[in-house]
């Protein structure tokens, strides 16, 4: 296939996956279910680890899976969302999925999409159709192991018609509670939805009544409960503005002096989190895991737009910290980096809790930046800049995240730092554009 070829038939593919948000977010389990019963059922033919939680569960997921890759195999991830390309979503050995085979899948899927229709079924949405080309091409490259990140919740994300090996709670946090639930408990049940019989849990949730909750469904499911920070400890030894070190005390093994790239001291809970899943497979599943693979693996490890130091001169800091507990990690983060000036350019969607995420971000920085992301739950995200202007910094509206990071170079002194951070809708239009950008000097 010709290039020029490729890209329109990519393209026009990439639209119609797309265009399914017009379905919009619809839970339940009976349309994917159906969709895969229909494609053969590829779910069945894979060994997975199930990767849920609020923050951490893409961390978490990638540390596993780079590990995994470290230690020969071969490994499909499947996360979202994405930052510039949607391929990104799916990938094994961290290559997306090509062009062709993502041209070929969608082909194979739209007969099958419109004779459920045909059939009386709801169509499936665009996560549900995401999700099956994710599986379908996992299943046809005949993967070793496929690392899977739950979209949203747990218990009716298309996700869970997964068979894991392991489940994975990260943390969990108030966040989606229009979905989910009001409180903490609420929301814990719903992401406990992944546990399932004949697998094991990992937890690396703090709150007690959250991890009660979790108990409680492993004991009903009859499968063993491990809790990072208390089956697995570790303690931090240092941390610099592109690295940490920490030991780690785990299930089976001690590891010391550990590296990893990803900064903040809540990467050092999702590592352990990831090691322990590993040390998991290795007793149980058999699964064969060197210990130099762990260190490579969380040594190597990147996962763009998390505490992402993109330049040093200027220094330029990127975070989708898009709710309250990414904000605390990111303000517990920023101490690390050196600078005199801090300028804080953000955006957030309107169903997050917006003035909690400013009392904790903008008292550290001496100018602020607003901007919008791109998507329809934007809402008056303006109101973020009136939120800020309470704390007495100056404050600029800039619609455009492109625009907006742009101006806040040229506001940078030679010893100063930009903050990019929120919404990941907003995140990757100003990586972009700070990538160009940075190009040009």
């Amino acid at each position: 296939m010709k290039s020029m070829e490729l890209e329109q038939k990519y393209q026009a593919s990439l639209d119609y996956l797309v265009n399914l948000t017009t379905f919009g977010m619809n839970f339940g389990l009976d349309r994917i279910r159906e969709l895969l019963k229909r494609l053969g059922s590829p779910e069945k033919k894979l060994r997975v680890v199930h990767v849920g939680g609020t923050n951490g569960k893409g961390s978490t997921t990638v540390m596993i899976a780079r590990i995994l890759r470290e230690a020969g195999y071969k490994v499909g991830v499947f996360t979202s969302p994405h930052l510039h390309d949607y391929r990104e979503r799916m990938t094994i050995n961290g290559q997306m999925i090509p062009k062709e085979t993502m041209i070929q899948i969608i082909d194979d899927l739209r007969p099958q999409l419109e004779a459920m229709v045909t059939e009386g079924f709801e169509h499936p949405t665009e996560f549900e159709v995401s999700t099956a080309l994710a599986l379908l091409y996992f299943a046809q490259e005949e993967i070793d192991y496929a690392l899977i990140e739950v979209g949203l919740g747990g218990a009716i994300d298309s996700t869970n018609v997964v068979t894991p090996l392991i489940s994975v709670i990260t943390n969990v946090a108030m966040d989606h509670m229009d979905y989910l639930g009001p409180d903490l408990v609420s929301i814990a049940n719903v992401k406990a939805g992944i546990i399932k019989p004949e697998s094991l849990v990992v937890t690396a949730a703090q709150n007690p009544d959250v991890i009660q909750v979790l108990r409680n469904t492993a004991q009903a499911n009859s499968v063993p409960l491990y809790l990072v920070g208390e089956d697995v400890n570790w303690e931090s030894i240092w941390s610099g503005e592109l690295e940490q070190e920490f030991d780690l005390v785990g299930l089976h093994s001690t590891y010391y002096k550990l590296r990893l790239h990803l900064i903040g001291l809540h990467q050092l809970r999702n590592a352990a989190t990831a090691v322990t899943v590993c040390e998991l497979l290795q007793s149980n599943y058999g699964v064969t895991i060197p210990r130099e693979a762990v260190y490579a693996g969380l040594r190597n490890v990147e996962w763009p737009g998390r505490l992402e130091l993109l330049s040093l001169k200027p220094k330029i800091l990127l975070d989708g910290a898009h709710n309250v507990d990414g904000a605390q990690a990111l303000a517990e983060a920023l101490p690390l980096y050196s600078r005199d000036r801090l300028i804080l350019c953000f955006g957030m969607l309107a169903d997050k809790e917006r003035e909690k995420v400013v009392d904790m971000l903008v008292p550290m920085a001496e100018e602020i930046i607003v901007t919008r992301p791109n998507s329809a739950r934007a809402g008056d995200w303006t109101s973020l800049g009136r939120l800020a202007e309470k704390h007495g910094r100056p404050v600029q509206c800039i619609e455009d995240p492109k625009e907006a990071v742009i101006y806040a170079l040229s506001r940078l002194g030679e010893k100063d730092m930009l903050c990019v951070t929120g919404s990941l809708y907003m995140l990757a239009d100003a990586r972009q554009a700070l990538i160009e950008e940075l190009k040009k000097r």
